[in-house]
Order: C-alpha cells, then sequence, then structure tokens
C-alpha cells in the first residue's frame, strides 16, 4: 500500500469516526432542546388555561369550568386547520386538556378518555396539589422515545387555595419529525464535510507524497544514467532531504567517475606509453639520422595524443558530474556555426575542402555558450577528418517543431554498420581514411553529455547518397 493511499485512508478514517459520535450527540441535544422548548410553551398555556378555568370555577363551580373547556375543545374540532411551520404541515390540535380536582380524581379529559380515573399518584398532579411544579414525561410504548408524551401541569385556585390541577399534554411525534428532519440534514452536512476533508486530505497528501515521488523519479533516472537536473518544490523537509541526497548522490558519483576514470584513462594511456618508451629504448641506440628523426616523430606524436586525451578526459569528467547548467545565456545559433567554420577552416584548407555555413532559419537557444561550441568544434573537426581532399563540409541550422538544430554533413566514407551504435561511447574511434590513426575516442561522448545537458540530443547517421550526417538538437529559446 502506498504512502499516499495509507494518508488518505487515516485521514478519512479520522473525518468519519470523528463525525458520526458528533451526529449521533447532536440529535439527542437537538432533541433534548426542542423538549425544552415545547415545554416552555406548555408551561404558559396551561397556567392561562389554569386561570380561565379559576374564574369559570369561583363564579359557577366544577360544572361551569368543565362545560366551558368542553364547548372549546368541540369548537377546535371542528375548524380545519392548516399551518405551515416550516417543513411541517400541522392538520389538527394535539394538546389535549385534563382536570383534576383536590382529590386526584379526572373531572374533565378533552379526549373523554381520562373521565373519572383517578390520577393523584402521577407526578404532575401530586406535585402541582403541593404547590410545586409539576410535569411528566409517559411513553406509550416503553421502548420507544418517540411514543413520549408531555404532561405539564398548572393549579386551578379558587378563594387563594388550590381546588385542582389543569394538565396540557402534548405528544411528542412533532419533536421527533423536526429532530429528524434536523438529523438528516447534519448528516448530509457531515458527509459533505467528510469528502470535503477527504479532497483536502488527498491534496495534502499530494503536497507531501508528490515531491517524495519526483525524488524517487529523479533518483531512477540518474540510475539508468540519464541527466536530470533535481525536481523542485516541495515542503521544507522535503527541500533538505532533496539537498541531502543530492549531496550524497553527488559523493557517490564523484567516487564511481573518479574510478571509472582512472581505469579507462590507465587502458588508454598503455599505449602511448608503450610506444614512447619503446622509441626512447631505441633513441639510445646509434640509429642513423633519418630513423633517429622518425622515431622522435613518433614520441612527439604519442605525447600529443597523450596532451589531448588528458585534455579531453578532464573537460568530459567536469561536464559528466554536472546535472544543469551554470551560465545560462541566449545564444545564435547561426552566429556560434559561423565561429566555427572560421577557427577550422585552416584545417579544411590543408586538406582541400570546404566548409560552408548555411541558416536556413534562424535558431537561439539558452545555455552555455563554452559547452556548445566545444561540442560545434567537435563535430565539425570529426567531419573534416574524415573528409576526403576536394570534399565539402556543409553545416547548416534550422528550428522544427520547437527543437533547434545544427547538422554537419560531410561526403565522406560514413559509418560502418557495426559502428553506427558505438561512436558516442567512450574512447570509441575509427580510423581516419588517409592517415588509418585514431582520436582520442572523446570528442563525441563531449558532443553527447553537452547536448543532454541542455535538454537535448546528439545523432550520427549516414546519409543515402554518401557521407555522414551528425546532428546536435536542442530546445529552441522563445
Amino acid at each position: 500500500m502506498s504512502l499516499r493511499l495509507r494518508l488518505v485512508l487515516v485521514l478519512l478514517a479520522v473525518a468519519v469516526g470523528g463525525a458520526w459520535p458528533l451526529v449521533s450527540w447532536l440529535a439527542d441535544d437537538l432533541r433534548r432542546r426542542y423538549l425544552e422548548a415545547t415545554e416552555e410553551g406548555m408551561v404558559d398555556a396551561a397556567n392561562i388555561l389554569a386561570a380561565l378555568v379559576s374564574q369559570r370555577m369561583t363564579e359557577g363551580g366544577d360544572a361551569a369550568a368543565v362545560d366551558a373547556l368542553r364547548a372549546a375543545f368541540a369548537d377546535v374540532a371542528g375548524r380545519e386547520l392548516r399551518a405551515h411551520i416550516y417543513d411541517l404541515v400541522k392538520t389538527r390540535v394535539d394538546i389535549h386538556v385534563e382536570v383534576t380536582d383536590a382529590r386526584g380524581l379526572v373531572i374533565f379529559s378533552s379526549d373523554g378518555s381520562s373521565d373519572g380515573r383517578d390520577h393523584s399518584r402521577w407526578r404532575d398532579v401530586i406535585l402541582t396539589l403541593r404547590g410545586e411544579y409539576g410535569a411528566r414525561t409517559t411513553r406509550i410504548d416503553p421502548d420507544d422515545a418517540r411514543t413520549a408524551v408531555l404532561h405539564v401541569a398548572a393549579p386551578v385556585v379558587s378563594v387563594g387555595r388550590i381546588v385542582g390541577v389543569l394538565t396540557v399534554i402534548k405528544p411528542t411525534d412533532s419533536v421527533s419529525f423536526f429532530v429528524e428532519l434536523a438529523q438528516q440534514r447534519i448528516t448530509a452536512a457531515v458527509v459533505w464535510f467528510a469528502a470535503i476533508a477527504a479532497l483536502l486530505g488527498v491534496l495534502a497528501t499530494m503536497w507531501v507524497t508528490v515531491p517524495i515521488t519526483r525524488l524517487t523519479d529523479w533518483a531512477n533516472a540518474l540510475r539508468t544514467g540519464r541527466r536530470v537536473a533535481p525536481p523542485p518544490g516541495g515542503p521544507r523537509e522535503i527541500a533538505d532531504l532533496r539537498a541531502a541526497f543530492a549531496d550524497l548522490l553527488e559523493a557517490v558519483e564523484g567516487k564511481r567517475h573518479a574510478e571509472r576514470y582512472v581505469q579507462n584513462l590507465a587502458h588508454e594511456m598503455k599505449s602511448p606509453l608503450s610506444g614512447i618508451r619503446a622509441s626512447a629504448e631505441l633513441l639510445r641506440e646509434d640509429l642513423p639520422p633519418a630513423e633517429r628523426a622518425r622515431f622522435l616523430a613518433g614520441v612527439l606524436g604519442e605525447t600529443a595524443r597523450l596532451q589531448s586525451l588528458l585534455d579531453l578526459q578532464l573537460q568530459l569528467a567536469a561536464l559528466e558530474g554536472r546535472v544543469e547548467l551554470r551560465e545560462r545565456e541566449p545564444i545564435d545559433l547561426g552566429t556560434l556555426v559561423e565561429e566555427v567554420v572560421t577557427m577550422l577552416r585552416p584545417q579544411a584548407e590543408v586538406r582541400q575542402l570546404a566548409t560552408v555555413a548555411v541558416a536556413i532559419q534562424p535558431a537561439k537557444v539558452i545555455g552555455e555558450r563554452f559547452l556548445l561550441r566545444q561540442a560545434l568544434i567537435n563535430l565539425v573537426q570529426n567531419a573534416i577528418e574524415f573528409s576526403s581532399a576536394g570534399g565539402e563540409v556543409r553545416i547548416e541550422t534550422a528550428v522544427r517543431d520547437g527543437m533547434a538544430e545544427v547538422t554537419v554533413l560531410d561526403r565522406g566514407p560514413g559509418v560502418p554498420e557495426y559502428a553506427l551504435g558505438k561512436v558516442f561511447e567512450r574512447f570509441f574511434s575509427l580510423p581516419r581514411p588517409d592517415t588509418g590513426t585514431r582520436s582520442s575516442g572523446l570528442g563525441l561522448t563531449f558532443v553527447r553529455e553537452a547536448a543532454a545537458l541542455h535538454g537535448g540530443t546528439a545523432s550520427l547517421v549516414n546519409r543515402r547518397d554518401g557521407g555522414a550526417r551528425a546532428a546536435i538538437t536542442l530546445p529552441a529559446a522563445g
């Protein structure tokens, strides 16, 4: 299971686990608050009705009070009622009234169900007869809270003494309706909250894990030999991890480079050193002047080869140890090609070659001038060395599909099929057609590394009509 999925599941579990107890608590609390509000209104109604009953009893006795209440409820029962209370449509009066005498016997009930019964032991009646606040809640079904019925009582007073109790009775089904409606809306709100929390959790985990994924991709790219810059962004801890990882990678890669370069350099230096040693031993002998001059020329040639090998190896080592450009600047490839052609024209003239620079389309890139200049020198020099006398080396620049390209075309023998996949490998070199000598085998490797550092590519293929086509392709500027 990925770290991102784990974080999302944990956040979702926390959101849901915390939300459901909250919904349950809110529902219970809302029910209590609704009952409190209902009971408060019933207290007012009970006391008003008790005052009216007290007045009628004082004026005409119990019978007059009962007759007045019965007539009032009969009138209410005959009325058409349709009250829209928010989401509740009320079509009937659901309040009932009971009146008991001083002994607790029911002398009136609005629905006639309790007439003559003894309610002296009910809490609402007994407390009210004592002069205290009397109220109770009784469930019709003991196991169902929605069947609860509220009873709120008020004293009936005559000539300064309590002569009875008036109880207002109201079922709590309307309260249950409002509570259930509120619970549904709270649940919906919690679901939305959980969904938003999950979305925010996904975004938060992406904010944390995406930089880690980028670091992993970066490490994998470096492991496969691709040259990529460290990924940007991420929180400070990720930035610190990236910096530490880059330092570690640089140290390890530096050690690996050093070992590889020492091995390769030692291998490539064996042949020139062997030649120099053999020539030096022969020069100790008494040789004819012509032979001595030939061996001295060999020593000088091998020394120059060693010097070129060391210089290119140092340049390549510095280049391969980098992952990003340093001195970035806009570069006109056409102008750069003209500089390279001017610099190498004397070499071409010695070999009776024509060098032609053609700017098919203005091409500009962002990069390091020194690296691109050296890469172009290596390509053009390679073309000159493999061209036959009287031939032509043609350099073209163009922009295609957002990529700037410099192409070097020659009319030499081309590249053997077996060597096409090896020409950019370190120390691989083909014999020059006129002299049979080989180069250090690092020039095209430098071209490939310089192009990769600029986010581009290098290629070398044979032309259909003879010769070779070498190219550097780079992201165009602007």
